[in-house]
């Protein structure tokens, strides 16, 4: 039989106080000088429900999600009878260099940003502010 990993009220009950501590909420609040994800306030606010025994994610749970891109990933679809190709990036200073073949015969290109990331600084370069790069 396979090993559970540690669940329960004891961890939902030790996060919750972890969450609610003055300190935590000091460096969350400086949490742009750091890399944390951007959804770890939505998640940790909503603890109780995550908790539950029988919790489903919701699409909002599942729209916030992150996955840290690397490399790129090439999707292709047609709106309008146009066809598209939608290439998302890795933003890290090393993945900039393979961005390059993505650019062959384009005819457009859309940027798409987040605005709450305008003050984070880089992960490799914690120095440098995103937005100044």
């Amino acid at each position: 039989m396979a090993k559970r990993g540690i669940t329960g009220e004891e961890l939902l009950s030790a996060m919750k106080r972890l969450w609610a501590d003055s300190g935590v909420q000091d460096c969350f609040a400086r949490s742009n000088e750091y890399q944390l994800n951007d959804s770890a306030k939505y998640f940790l606010d909503d603890l109780e429900r995550l908790g539950e025994a029988s919790y489903q994610p919701t699409e909002q749970d599942i729209l916030r999600t992150r996955v840290k891109t690397t490399g790129i990933v090439e999707v292709h679809f047609t709106f309008k009878n146009l066809n598209f190709k939608l290439f998302d990036v890795g933003g890290q200073r090393s993945e900039r260099k393979k961005w390059i073949h993505c650019f062959e015969d384009v005819t457009a290109i859309i940027f798409c940003v987040a605005m709450s990331e305008y003050d984070q600084v880089l992960h490799e370069d914690e120095t440098t502010i995103v937005a100044k790069q």
